[in-house]
């Protein structure tokens, strides 16, 4: 299979699908105010090919914070795409069409992944979506796009998941997660007076969330939202750890990117060797893959932000390259399985 990715900075859908020829599957990362005319647009220019789209920055070797990306696998894969609507209240409703579709494209956990777009709730998202991957072992990527919309197949939803199977035929499929954090100290904190619809932390260890984070860090409360970037919180699960963002100071309470419940284990985290990191993550998909056709993959926006501040997101972006086809899609959340995970990227190889 061969990945194209096409990038416009100006937003001219034209310009980003200069090249493309019978392509199998389509993502379309668009900007806010053309999302909806790109989303039609698209459709009319390859009617009838499986795709999805969300509002979000895309990049290969460079970055589009305000245009639009066209990343479209061809010439050896096949697709379905979907959507699952209602995800704020009852995704599950909707899974037989999921169920339909892995009936149509087949595949295996070898040479066939899921990749989603989501619109919120994202956790029960991807719990209803593992119900059905988990019958063949199929792996998920993926991530929340901005503005609450997502697209499937020239048409824009609210309040949904966009979805697509995509089956390699001619190779092996495999996904990663790259976590740039490591535990600070030896802090664990239980999580309580939780509000799991704002996804607030109000006490950790019975005292207020934001008192514990300040003290510990020494930071003001106007500097807890740049601190995240150094410092999130971890919810440790089986052998991993989930990082969880600091969203912004609510009273005494910290609101976050993910939802947090009474009782859960919280750790704190500091930020590790990314440098390093990436180059690892690098080695061991060369390691896994000595020929690879793409990587599609999905950035946290507070990595890119970091990267950015740091001055490594153009190096990032030219080592990754080093892999061949690299593209993908900076989002405000990123799936792994069936784990939703702040702070990280997250990305899909195809042999």
């Amino acid at each position: 299979m061969r990945q194209f990715c096409g990038i416009s900075q100006s937003g001219n859908l034209a310009e980003a699908v200069s090249g493309l020829k019978n392509p199998q599957f389509i993502m379309l990362l668009s900007n806010d105010v053309q999302f909806e005319a790109h989303v039609k647009r698209l459709e009319k220019l390859f009617p009838n090919v499986a795709s999805i789209g969300c509002i979000g920055m895309s990049y290969d070797v460079g970055i589009a914070e305000n245009g639009v990306g066209v990343i479209a696998f061809l010439d050896g894969v096949s697709a379905a795409a979907n959507v699952l609507e209602q995800v704020s209240t009852m995704p599950v409703k909707y899974i037989s069409r999921l169920e339909k579709d892995m009936e149509q494209v087949g595949g295996s956990q070898q040479d066939t992944v899921c990749i989603d777009f989501c619109a919120g709730n994202d956790a029960c998202v991807l719990t209803t979506i593992n119900t059905v991957l988990k019958r063949r072992g199929i792996s998920l990527v993926g991530g929340t796009g901005d503005a609450g919309r997502v697209s499937v197949n020239g048409k824009v939803y609210r309040d949904a998941v966009a979805y697509a199977l995509v089956r390699n035929h001619n190779g092996r499929v495999k996904t990663y997660k790259e976590n740039i954090y490591h535990p600070l100290g030896d802090y664990r904190f239980i999580a309580s007076n939780t509000d799991r619809a704002k996804y607030i932390i109000g006490s950790l260890n019975g005292k207020p969330a934001k008192q514990v984070y300040q003290e510990i860090l020494h930071v003001t409360d106007q500097q807890i939202l740049t601190q995240t970037f150094q410092n999130p919180f971890g919810k440790i699960n089986g052998d991993d750890i989930c990082i969880i963002s600091i969203k912004e100071v609510a009273g005494n309470a910290l609101a976050c990117f993910r939802q947090v419940n009474d009782s859960d284990v919280l750790i704190l985290l500091e930020l590790g060797d990314y440098r390093a990191i990436a180059r690892k993550t690098i080695q061991d998909i060369c390691r896994d893959f000595p020929t690879r056709s793409a990587v599609f993959s999905v950035n946290c926006l507070f990595r890119y932000k970091l990267f950015c501040e740091q001055g490594y997101m153009e190096e990032y972006l030219q080592e990754m390259a080093a892999l061949g086809s690299h593209a993908g899609l900076v989002g405000y959340g990123e799936h792994y399985n069936n784990r939703f995970v702040n702070q990280s990227m997250t990305c899909v190889v195809f042999e």
